[in-house]
């Protein structure tokens, strides 16, 4: 409790000003903060004995499927020099994305599920946290960045090759993550001497917020920039790439009238990108709705709020090797090419 509240609360009972200071210094013995190294401890699921290691096969079965999928993808796109166009060179970047967001929370999770290890240092944690948000972060900046990249190649097909030229595909791929590190930069720079008086995250992995719920004052200021920069990247974001793909789909339309297929080529193209962005706010929405409903169990809300780091890293490698021709194809051709020389 603050000194400002104090002193009103001891006032309005008609404590008088010498009162409220005594309280004042009483609250200050009783909570003390916290002195480095601090050391966190996580809530963690509520396990039932024996069931942990039955949940760390499951979670280690999700990571394998996570570095399996997005790693395969990334590898074909690299060996297949067929594929170093601009719509694959960003979907390495949805990848890296990917797999920075699942081995952040996973293997803390397996290790926590295994052999109960909840406690975390202060920088492992808000390295945990810092990478955790650049993750939602990035995810929204890359596919708009993609957006835009299907926007130019539908509607401007004879222009793509002189508009997204080399430099200019880096450093839209550049300006998305430096975008987003830059965000997620100044919402931790808050955490600079704000002193915490508890060591307990009542969260499966650390987050900004579940640091900050620690802290001995309020935090108007990050909370703030929080709600703000949250509110404006997802609008943001969300009026680009519908933007983009209206006129994707206006323009497709026009084209379809004389050439069935090029509609068909535009809704495929551009099919897995919108489903990525799809999946992905539905993921968020499912850990935002979770926390509205305080009925549920503490361990069903915590294992809605770490579907966002499983589900789009498991199924985004589906979506593209299902709906990508060209992804599809190479992966056989080098598949099958490697089984033929191993026989």
């Amino acid at each position: 409790m603050s000194q400002f509240v104090l002193e009103v609360d001891a006032y309005n009972t008609g404590v008088g000003a010498k009162n409220a200071v005594l309280l004042w210094m009483e609250n200050q013995t009783m909570v003390t903060a916290l002195k480095q190294p601090i050391v966190f401890e996580l809530e963690g699921f509520d396990v039932q004995p024996g069931n942990g290691p039955f949940m760390f096969l499951l979670a280690l079965l999700a990571y394998i499927v996570v570095l399996l999928g997005n790693g395969v993808v990334i590898c074909v796109i690299m060996i297949d020099k067929n594929l170093y166009r601009p719509m694959f060179v960003m979907i390495c970047h949805l990848v890296v994305c990917d797999l920075l967001g699942a081995t952040m929370v996973l293997p803390r999770l397996m290790m926590d599920l295994l052999m109960g290890l909840k406690k975390i240092a202060y920088i492992p944690a808000i390295t945990q946290a810092f990478c955790a948000h650049t993750y939602g972060a990035a995810m929204l900046t890359i596919l708009s960045v993609m957006a835009y990249d299907r926007y130019i190649a539908v509607c401007e097909p004879l222009r793509y090759h002189s508009i997204m030229t080399s430099a200019r595909l880096h450093s839209c791929c550049a300006l998305a993550w430096i975008v987003a590190l830059l965000l997620i930069v100044v919402l931790f720079s808050f955490h600079m001497n704000v002193p915490l008086c508890s060591h307990t995250i009542q969260q499966v992995y650390c987050s900004n917020r579940g640091i900050l719920n620690l802290a001995c004052i309020s935090t108007p200021v990050s909370n703030t920039y929080g709600l703000a920069m949250t509110w404006t990247l997802s609008t943001g974001t969300f009026i680009l790439i519908a933007f983009s793909y209206i006129r994707i789909l206006s323009a497709s339309l026009k084209q379809g009238r004389t050439d069935s297929s090029l509609r068909s080529k535009a809704v495929q193209t551009c099919a897995p990108h919108i489903a990525v962005y799809v999946l992905f706010q539905i993921a968020s929405l499912i850990v935002i709705v979770s926390y509205r409903f305080p009925s549920l169990s503490r361990n069903i809300t915590k294992f809605f709020s770490i579907l966002i780091f499983i589900i789009p890293p498991i199924i985004n490698p589906i979506i593209y090797g299902l709906v990508s021709k060209d992804l599809r194809r190479s992966f056989i051709k080098h598949f099958s090419t490697r089984v033929r020389k191993k026989t």
